[in-house]
């Protein structure tokens, strides 16, 4: 039929909202009933959902829709009345029918009606399976329960006690008939509980108006009674109402007349506040829990594994976990792919698992948490994990890659490979996964809204895809920075720590390892990246001129993909809630923007992008591990992973030590060096610290150190002795994983390892340190006996 437009579309929206959200609760609901058996209290509120939705579309006149939910019901009666059992078969064609509701709700949506579609196949099915054992069921039905509770009485109302209910309470009827009254109703009399009870005589008719007086009482208090629905564009102009009020309210809170007017500071500061509590309330409004995104995964889950022959659990936590809404609807697909992935590629078949000794069911995890100003949402499976050989060799196959270039990637590079467009390592294309498309989109996506994606997979064991994602896209606080004349703006989200070195200070305490300047913070080596530098805007020479005498060092520690770094600025202004702002288009192809805002004084600052920042700097992982690796990929099977400082003599004499072992990187003039018996020291931090001069302590290293040019120097920390390792350069500090081949001939060369496609010596500072502290202390020790005998 056609549904008239007018005054009646208000009940039909109403209908189809309602509808809509009773499928998505029934979905949830069938598939744990599929796991629990006949539950009665999941069955009551099943039924009372098919039943509400059948009503009123009799009511609305869609005879399709009727009759779907009809038979669908009369299968859920028998369930819920103990006739049938839940089985797998039973659940797929309740599924089945929740799907052909939905898809008749979006027809008479979109279109008015309910199309030309009868279902007819799916009301054979679900008849059939509500007739099986019929003889048996019709000979319980002609005597119905005398037993009495509120999954017997589910026919009557939702969410509140039932008229029968409550006259048993009462004391007005026997248990016995209503459930006798109940039975009837469910046979399709137009007939309420109430009526039929007091056609037979069985209850007062004051009884039963007194009873349903009670019960409209309670459902005035019901909680659905004391919310409302708001169109989400509303709710979007509400935000953008805000977003320029709190723009209004930082221009008047530094406009230099409200601070000079006492009566005008009043009105301001109340002003602020106001603000403050509209904009927390309208955020509050828009924000939803990721629940609500993860609901229908259980019936994906379900579905797919059916699909693939294959048995997984998912489990859920942190479902209540909040997120402005147009951050829940740009996650619900990649999600949904990332989810479907895990179940297609990630777990295995129940006879491989049990082969690999697993269980045969998979297990399937959605995690969501509050962390740093930020949701963190983790897809963790038990499934056979990703092989990062595997994944090189298909680079390689799909020509992403050269088999020189793809030996050279890291396991993190190689897992990021998932990553790329038209990238696909299944053995076969399906209609759930294999064309390639997908994983790339999923990140592209993630990024769009300011997050971040990660993999990481052992093999065996299962793979975990973590994503990191604002609270929020529309108002974020944020630290405004000036560069260069600039202001910029640095989410609050990526911030770790504020860090000012006077120029005294800064001279001794930024370091160099090649020529990227370092700070050593709480004993960790801090790239720094200098924020002119990186955009182009008019610097002091750096890094060269990264310590001047006469200039502070401001430092923004921020952190992104887990890597830490230094945004070197000018100066450090102050946080402030912005309102975010689109990048027009001739700005939206640069990597160190995110967006834009408008500032108390009207004038427009950027939001930098710290990832983009890091990966215009080169201080991410990924390029610095690539290089480091070289073709030690390759050539031998992979050893654990390693922090070292590179350093060289000569022309090629490379060696290494763990940087974990180093205090400082110093850098002494020659005219520094004083002498103490056969030792070269110098004065260090209120000590005598002595120099090991590497190539004439070692056997077979040769330097060609200018003897006029600063000395380059390792200090090592033994306790409370330092000590000076004199080498002819520093080259690099790598994180690489380490294959070494072990000398047998002692000393103080561990052994030698393939870095960057260079043999390495790994040196044992422990065992040198260990020669040279017994040789000074004796030579110390000799001198202060000849003072005390002089």
């Amino acid at each position: 039929m056609m549904y008239d437009a007018g005054e009646s579309n208000e009940i039909l929206n109403e209908f189809l909202v309602e509808s809509y959200e009773g499928l998505d609760q029934l979905d949830r609901d069938l598939i744990v009933l599929e796991h629990r058996g006949n539950d009665p209290e999941l069955l009551g509120r099943v039924f009372r959902c098919i039943h509400t939705i059948k009503g009123t579309c009799g009511f609305l006149g869609f005879e399709k829709l009727e009759a779907v939910a009809h038979v669908g019901e009369n299968l859920l009666s028998r369930l819920r009345d103990g006739s049938l059992a839940v089985t797998p078969a039973i659940t797929s064609a309740l599924l089945a029918m929740i799907d052909a509701i939905r898809a008749l709700l979006q027809r008479i949506e979109q279109h008015g009606d309910e199309g030309d579609s009868e279902h007819g196949e799916l009301v054979a099915v679900l008849a059939a399976l509500a007739d099986a054992d019929a003889v048996a069921a019709d000979a319980d039905s002609d005597s119905p329960s005398a037993e009495f509770d509120a999954d017997t009485l589910a026919a009557e109302a939702p969410d509140v006690p039932l008229v029968g209910t409550i006259l048993v309470a009462r004391g007005e009827v026997d248990p016995a008939d209503v459930a006798s009254a109940v039975h009837e109703q469910a046979q399709g009399t137009a007939q309420w509980v109430g009526e039929i009870l007091v056609a037979r005589g069985a209850a007062r008719p004051e009884a039963v108006k007194e009873a349903l007086d009670t019960q409209q009482d309670i459902r005035s208090a019901n909680v659905s009674d004391s919310s409302i629905r708001v169109d989400v564009a509303l709710l979007d102009r509400l935000m953008n109402l805000v977003g320029e009020l709190v723009l209004a309210r930082n221009q008047i809170l530094q406009s230099p007349a409200a601070k000079l007017d006492a009566a005008l500071l009043g009105t301001t500061q109340r002003l602020n506040l106001i603000t403050s509590e509209l904009q927390e309330g309208v955020m509050k409004t828009r924000m939803q829990p990721i629940g609500s995104v993860w609901s229908k995964f259980p019936r994906v889950v379900r579905d797919l594994a059916i699909a693939c022959g294959k048995q997984v659990n998912i489990a859920m936590e942190g479902a209540e976990t909040e997120l402005d809404k147009t951050i829940i609807e740009a996650i619900k697909d990649p999600l949904t792919h990332i989810v479907r992935n895990s179940v297609d590629h990630g777990i295995e078949g129940p006879q491989q698992r049990v082969t690999n000794n697993k269980s045969p069911e998979g297990r399937l995890l959605l995690r969501a948490f509050h962390e740093g100003g930020q949701v963190n949402i983790e897809i963790i499976d038990d499934g056979a994990g990703i092989d990062p050989a595997r994944l090189r060799a298909k680079a390689v196959e799909k020509g992403l890659h050269t088999p020189e270039s793809a030996a050279r990637l890291s396991d993190r590079d190689a897992m990021n490979l998932i990553f790329a467009a038209g990238f696909s390592t299944a053995a076969k294309v399906t209609n759930v996964s294999g064309r390639g498309v997908g994983m790339d989109v999923v990140r592209t996506n993630i990024e769009k809204i300011g997050g971040t994606v990660d993999v990481s997979s052992i093999v065996g064991n299962g793979t975990t895809l973590r994503i990191k994602i604002p609270l929020t896209l529309a108002i974020i606080p944020g630290l405004v920075v000036t560069s260069a004349g600039e202001r910029f703006v640095i989410p609050q989200v990526s911030l770790l720590e504020l860090v000012r070195l006077e120029h005294e200070e800064a001279k001794l305490r930024v370091e160099r390892i090649g020529s990227s300047p370092v700070y050593r913070l709480r004993g960790k080596l801090l790239p720094l990246v200098h924020l002119n530098h990186t955009l182009d805007l008019p610097h002091n020479g750096w890094p060269a001129a990264a310590t001047a005498v006469g200039e502070p060092l401001n430092i923004v520690v921020v952190q992104t993909d887990g890597t830490p770094f230094g945004l070197v600025v000018d100066g450090i202004n102050d946080t402030e809630e912005i309102v975010v702002k689109p990048l027009g288009k001739q700005l939206k192809g640069i990597s160190a923007f995110a967006g834009a805002t408008i500032m108390g004084d009207g004038q427009v600052a950027l939001i930098l992008d710290v990832h983009g920042i890091a990966q215009r700097a080169g201080v991410l992982g990924e390029g610095r591990e690539a290089a480091a690796t070289g073709g030690d990929a390759g050539r031998a099977a992979r050893g654990e992973v390693h922090t070292l400082l590179l350093f060289g003599f000569g022309d090629n004499h490379r060696m290494a030590l763990p940087l974990s072992e180093i205090a400082r990187l110093e850098e002494f003039a020659p005219a520094m060096v004083e002498h103490t018996g056969p030792h070269d020291v110098v004065q260090y931090r209120n000590q005598i610290m002595p120099l090991v001069r590497l190539a004439d302590s070692l056997p077979g290293v040769t330097g060609t150190a200018d003897p006029a040019d600063p000395l380059q120097v390792i200090v090592y920390a033994n306790g409370d002795q330092y000590f000076g390792l004199v080498v002819d350069r520093i080259l690099d500090i790598l994180e690489v994983p380490v294959t070494m081949q072990r000398r047998r001939t002692g000393g103080a060369v561990l052994g030698t390892a393939i870095i960057q496609n260079k043999v390495t010596d790994i040196l044992d500072i422990r065992r040198l340190v260990e020669t040279v502290e017994l040789d000074f202390a004796s030579s110390v020790s000799e001198e202060q006996e000849i003072l005390s005998h002089a």
